[in-house]
């Protein structure tokens, strides 16, 4: 019986003109190699050979290959080959690494690609949108979005979303008969809007740019909505470049006061400027959100926009309708009733032909149904449909069976009574008085006060017609009542205490009744002491509202601009919010909430405007996939502290040595190699562990952590280099290569083995490296100690050290490290409070 509408209208092809017929394969792959992808913006593939040569515009890049090339035109080869060897590593491993990231994110957007039902070979399939041509058939029903540009073909009560095109709030009625025109055209229906009722079946006319969204869609994706991570990634690069371009001109007066060599004191500038800047930062984000993202990918959460994996993690507040996330989502048909709660087979029986004959949004009610009897028992058939749409929350079926002709309503018990004048129970039909109501009216609410889905079914006897409209929709006869039971996930009260005790305030926003809604929410552990229901909401000012919303867990009965009330609400007080949401009417919320979170189930409208797409809808999935934000959020973070504490010190020191010795404190080829050593002791560090402080609650980016962080520890890391600067000349007697060597290696020791403390808001002995980072940052330092005597010193300009002078790098180095503990606790405990 589920396969009837679908045979039908397969049969229906052979009476079909042409252009009713759809495409054949083979004339669809000739299309779309004419028409291109169906992408209403397309980007052009960029050569992986571009994205690289792309890393070589950095203009800090330019000046030192122009610098490689002076130098070996002056016939300093060794000066010439050093500079060339660090920027093609440098770059080799920023894109290596970063392609690698985008690949995988690449592919795990794929999963989650939207898809259209196209009529291809003669049958009904679901196709990627971007495969869908002109001339293809498409079938559209509520909660869909049109995948192209398309005239109607035949439209059933059909109303689209068409605010992205319009900017008209209401959705517009849309019906076949129209001429095509202009977008505001009742015949055609355009990519970039969305079905909000009824069902249709079009003929696409446009793909890609060529659609009337395409412009829009091309200015779109010109300007990417701003995360509050990329502002303040933004803000951070900005704190770097004023500091870097401070440093270097104080450099370049130094130097032309102290009458150095131009070219040389240009070279060591740039050297220095190389230092500072955080040229690893794009690749060190790109690999710890793409490895984020395979993580939770495994955990069976997609991210379809990586920056999306740190606002997961800052997320506060999750609003979550129940079914399916403190519900299995899995509906078992439990009772079918009268209108005054006895037995009856008769609402089985006439709400399974409904459901069968439905070809609008199958949903786990109708599968519940259609496999609660043997197929074939009905012996109804289809005469016409008045299709499902959210304002009636009702579909309606005309059907016949010999002489008999019903039309048979399901939906909503709500809806389905404001239609009805009688009821039949086993003695017979009855009048629908106020009584009757107020009994019908108790069964109904005891079915939802045990936690039941309920639907209602009505029937009346129909005159034969060729087609049937929602004004037939009167004076029916309640036929009686459907329950369904949701089980309740068994994780579910563990996912909400999780949830919970790592920070999120857990909120439960759904269009169900009351009692169902409090019943299922007492049983997971959620306050269901005060309910706030949709109606209220219309009463409240936004002021009154934002605190209601504090202090309330459970809201029902709530419309699409209700949700979207309170998730504004949330935001004004200044939470980060998360909505999952998996309906048509959850769209508007997903936009408004920081985080959009949809299932795979869901309709194809929620999934688009989502951000983040969970394989299982389950709760305890999500605490999974915020928990792999937070440990992201954590590694960027490190990044950053790292960059900003002994490194910024080291650069400001060398800038400081530069005033008052008479050489340069360091070759510029020594900073760089420095520079780049110190790069690959970082390349690890997306695969750290990280703590459970950072993990248990969430964490807003703030680049006044990272400024304070910078001005507390980077003067700590200039007393020690001043210091080493102090015992190389004083005791030591360092001539120029001696000086080069000794703090080339003290400086490299300071600022890659600091890690091992500002990774961890505890003790680095009882919060543990990841082994990679622990490689990296020790292989690091280990060449440092080793160049010195090795063949290539020589050419370096490093000199052998003596080992007295390692005995005072070691007390220096864990001193400095031992400050830096000290100083680290508080002011990241401040910084980051519990």
């Amino acid at each position: 019986m589920a396969q009837w509408p679908l045979a039908r209208t397969t049969a229906g092809l052979d009476r079909a003109g042409p252009e009713e017929r759809g495409l054949t394969s083979s004339e669809a792959a000739a299309r779309l190699e004419a028409a291109g992808p169906n992408d209403p913006a397309p980007r052009a593939p960029r050569h992986p050979l571009v994205q690289l040569l792309g890393l070589f515009a950095n203009p800090l890049v330019v000046i030192l290959l122009i610098a490689a090339v002076i130098s070996g035109c002056l016939d300093d080869v060794a000066n010439a080959t050093i500079i060339i060897f660090v920027v093609l590593l440098g770059v080799g491993l920023n894109f290596a690494q970063t392609y690698r990231s985008q690949r995988a994110a690449e592919r795990l957007s794929e999963k989650v690609a939207p898809t259209a039902t196209v009529l291809r070979d003669g049958s009904f399939r679901e196709l990627a949108r971007r495969d869908v041509v002109p001339g293809d058939v498409v079938r559209l029903s509520a909660g869909d979005l049109v995948p192209a540009d398309a005239r109607l073909l035949s439209a059933r009560d059909l109303h689209v979303q068409e605010a992205a095109l319009t900017g008209e709030s209401m959705p517009a009625e849309k019906e076949a008969a129209s001429q095509s025109g202009p977008h505001g055209d009742r015949g055609a229906v355009f990519l970039g809007t969305s079905v909000v009722s009824g069902t249709a079946t079009a003929v696409v006319t446009a793909t890609g740019a060529a659609t009337k969204f395409g412009d829009i869609a091309t200015r779109l994706r010109a300007r990417p909505p701003e995360s509050e991570f990329d502002r303040g990634i933004h803000r951070f690069s900005v704190l770097i470049m004023r500091a870097v371009l401070f440093l270097v001109l104080f450099i370049v007066l130094v130097s032309v006061a102290l009458h150095r060599p131009a070219f040389q004191s240009l070279l060591f500038a740039v050297a220095l400027a190389v230092g500072l800047t955080p040229e690893f930062l794009p690749m060190i984000i790109s690999v710890t959100l793409g490895a984020g993202a395979v993580k939770m990918a495994r955990q069976k959460v997609i991210v379809k926009h990586l920056a999306a994996i740190q606002n997961l993690g800052s997320v506060d507040v999750l609003c979550s309708d129940k079914t399916g996330t403190l519900t299995e989502g899995r509906m078992v048909l439990d009772r079918s009733l009268d209108p005054l709660g006895a037995e009856s087979s008769r609402a089985l029986l006439l709400g399974r032909v409904n459901s069968a004959f439905d070809t609008g949004v199958r949903s786990p009610l109708d599968d519940a149904l259609l496999s609660s009897l043997p197929a074939g028992d009905e012996g109804y058939a289809k005469l016409d449909e008045v299709p499902f749409d959210f304002e009636r929350r009702r579909v309606s079926i005309a059907v016949e069976r010999g002489d008999e002709r019903l039309l048979v309503t399901k939906g909503a018990p709500e809806g389905v009574l404001a239609i009805t004048t009688s009821y039949a129970d086993a003695a017979g039909v009855h009048p629908l008085d106020d009584a009757a109501h107020a009994r019908i009216r108790a069964v109904h609410d005891g079915f939802c006060g045990r936690g039941l889905r309920v639907l209602a079914v009505a029937a009346r006897g129909l005159e034969r017609r060729a087609a049937y409209t929602r004004d037939d929709e009167r004076d029916l006869t309640l036929v009686g009542f459907l329950t369904f039971v949701d089980p309740t996930r068994p994780t579910a009260h563990a996912a909400v205490e999780a949830l919970q005790r790592d920070g999120v305030t857990v909120k439960i926003v759904t269009g169900d009744n009351e009692l169902v809604a409090q019943h299922v929410c007492g049983e997971v552990g959620l306050d269901v002491r005060a309910i706030v229901l949709g109606d209220e909401i219309d009463d409240m000012t936004d002021t009154a509202l934002s605190h209601v919303v504090e202090k309330t867990t459970v809201f029902a009965r709530v419309n699409p601009a209700q949700k979207n009330r309170i998730i504004l609400a949330l935001k004004h007080r200044s939470h980060v919010v998360a909505f999952l949401g998996d309906g048509i009417n959850d769209a508007p919320a997903l936009h408004a909430a920081d985080v959009g979170i949809s299932v795979m189930s869901a309709v194809d409208v929620a999934r688009d405007a989502a951000d983040i797409i969970l394989l299982d809808s389950g709760l305890d999935v999500l605490h999974t996939g915020i928990r792999e934000g937070r440990k992201a959020f954590g590694n960027v973070m490190k990044y950053l502290l790292m960059g900003t504490s002994s490194n910024f010190g080291n650069m400001f020191s060398m800038a400081g040595a530069a005033a008052f010795l008479p050489f340069l404190p360091m070759l510029p080829t020594q900073i760089l190699l420095n520079n780049v050593l110190y790069d690959l002791a970082q390349i690890t560090i997306p695969t750290d562990n990280v703590d459970d402080e950072l993990v248990r609650r969430p964490h807003p980016w703030t680049i006044d952590m990272i400024r304070n962080f910078m001005i507390v520890t980077g003067p700590i890391s200039s007393v020690y280099d001043f210091l080493t600067f102090w015992v190389l000349l004083r005791f030591f007697h360092a001539g120029e290569a001696m000086f080069h060597t000794g703090w080339f290696v003290e400086s490299l020791a300071t600022q890659t083995l600091v890690i091992f403390v500002v990774r961890t808001l505890r003790s680095p002995f009882t919060s543990r490296a990841s082994w990679p980072l622990t490689m990296t940052a020790l292989g690091a330092v280990g060449v440092a100690v080793v160049l010195p005597f090795s063949p290539l010193a020589h050419v370096l300009g490093f000199t052998p050290l003596p080992g007295a002078y390692f005995a005072f790098l070691a007390v220096t180095t864990c001193t400095y490290l031992a400050m830096i503990e000290l100083v680290k606790r508080p002011l990241l405990r401040k910084l980051l409070p519990e």
